[in-house]
């Protein structure tokens, strides 16, 4: 089994629950999910949307988990049974009880419209060669993912990375209080989830929330060249925070001094409050090497090695889903799929769009787009996806295949000799792009989780894998 986190008795301590078994039991971590959880790991069984985690105990418990943390109602008698009031309740028992037992550690929260993953994993790298990281292995960010990571932090650790989303209002508040950052990280403010506000100003705020959890002393370091970036900081100074901006503002704290942007990555220099250092990133797009100044800061405000730092920033890697890049070599040249098929919003729409555009065309025979709808926009949907033309044009992307009600507003404002294909559902889109789409492309596919875009991103890779040299 894996170091031990906890003891029966910790957990029986933090949540209030009852347990017959043995209070000296060890418990290595814990997991909500009976599929991926390891032996000697806690299941707890949350009652989520779409089903109840209590319904998976036995097989949690077969699957050689150290105990399942159950409601008082659960039926049966397994020793291994830890009975609470409420698992969710339990679950943030724990993450408070695990925070506040870690007192020597350098905790930063990230969040943003745009970017929070990117972050975090890049400070997950940054900050590996001054001492142990804990950070959440995937995007838990929500009102689950924060506390089961914090449950699984080791109380030895030096750094605790926590990626903090939201789409309404208050989300980030009772996140925070739980995470009690030293530092506090918003990349930036765009409008996201406009469906559920009134404003960019409203999604400023409900950022700013991340301040309310903020340690006496701490930090808030915020993109200096965001139109929000004043009220952000009347926000954080209101909780007693210190500022620290970034950005390319000759005003910035930590400053974009030079960069040269290529396809394969980017060569960036900075000033790191008052420290100048040139690094390179291994991961194409202007909107990265805003956050590593993000980044960067946080990590000499943590008091680790800046140096070492910069130099681990060459290993970073976009993920499956957030600009994760396939080249396949075929007779009529390479083809390259960019995949970004987990999330869009204009934001990160434009940076995609943008990043495509780095491609060359010495290299690449046509830039392709694959556009499916951003969600969660409100009445302002469809000017928001019209919009986007000038991004297009601006990338000087060759073709566009689009799907969805939203992107039919920008395949409409697009001229007839970018226009690749278009259809409602990207399932009907995929014939059509199969079709269109040629050896020696470079292809970008992005599109909100609920517009399905990975599906496409298989298809791609199934036909040009079949066409490879080496197939």
């Amino acid at each position: 089994m894996a170091d031990s986190l906890w003891t029966i008795g910790e957990v029986i301590v933090a949540t209030g629950g009852r347990c017959t078994g043995d209070p000296a039991a060890e418990i290595s971590g814990f997991s909500i999910d009976s599929r991926s959880l390891a032996s000697g790991e806690g299941f707890i069984a949350i009652c989520g949307d779409n089903r109840d985690g209590h319904a998976f105990v036995t097989a949690a418990l077969e699957a050689g988990a150290a105990c399942a943390i159950v409601d008082e109602a659960y039926s049966g008698d397994e020793e291994r049974l830890v009975r609470v009031a409420d698992t969710f309740d339990a679950l943030n028992d724990l993450g408070r009880a695990s925070r506040n037992r870690v007192e020597r550690a350098v905790v930063i929260a990230v969040t943003g419209s745009v970017g929070k993953t990117g972050t975090k994993e890049a400070l997950r790298l940054a900050l590996a060669p001054s001492g142990s990281v804990h950070a959440s292995s995937k995007s838990y960010n929500n009102h689950w993912g924060v506390p089961l990571t914090l449950a699984n932090m080791p109380r030895d650790v030096a750094f605790g990375v926590f990626e903090i989303g939201m789409n309404h209002a208050g989300e980030i508040d009772v996140l925070t209080r739980l995470v009690r950052p030293q530092i506090a990280i918003i990349t930036t403010v765009a409008p996201v989830h406009l469906g559920f506000f009134h404003s960019e100003e409203d999604i400023a705020d409900a950022k700013a929330e991340i301040f309310h959890g903020l340690e006496p002393g701490g930090t808030a370091i915020l993109n200096r060249d965001n139109p929000h970036f004043e009220r952000l900081a009347s926000r954080a100074r209101a909780q007693g925070a210190e500022i620290v901006s970034f950005g390319e503002d000759e005003r910035a704290d930590v400053r974009l001094l030079g960069s040269e942007l290529s396809p394969e990555g980017s060569t960036v220099t900075a000033g790191i409050l008052g420290e100048s250092i040139t690094y390179r990133l291994s991961a194409p797009g202007r909107h990265l090497i805003q956050n590593t100044l993000a980044v960067l800061a946080a990590v000499k405000l943590a008091g680790a090695d800046l140096t070492k730092a910069a130099g681990a920033l060459g290993a970073v890697t976009p993920q499956a889903g957030r600009g994760q890049r396939l080249v396949i070599q075929t007779k009529a040249g390479p083809t390259a799929i960019i995949d970004e098929s987990y999330n869009a919003n204009p934001a990160s729409m434009r940076a995609a769009l943008s990043t495509l555009g780095l491609a060359p065309h010495s290299a690449y025979k046509r830039r392709v787009a694959v556009l499916g709808d951003m969600l969660e926009l409100g009445v302002e949907g469809p000017r928001l996806h019209r919009e986007l033309a000038e991004a297009v044009d601006a990338a000087g992307v060759d073709v566009v295949f689009a799907c969805g009600e939203l992107m039919a507003s920008l395949f409409q404002a697009l001229p007839p000799g970018r226009l690749g294909g278009y259809a409602k559902t990207s399932a009907e889109l995929e014939p059509k792009l199969l079709e269109g789409v040629r050896p020696g492309d470079i292809v970008m596919i992005k599109g909100s989780l609920g517009s399905r875009m990975a599906p496409l991103v298989e298809a791609l890779k199934r036909r040009f894998e079949s066409e490879s040299i080496s197939a």
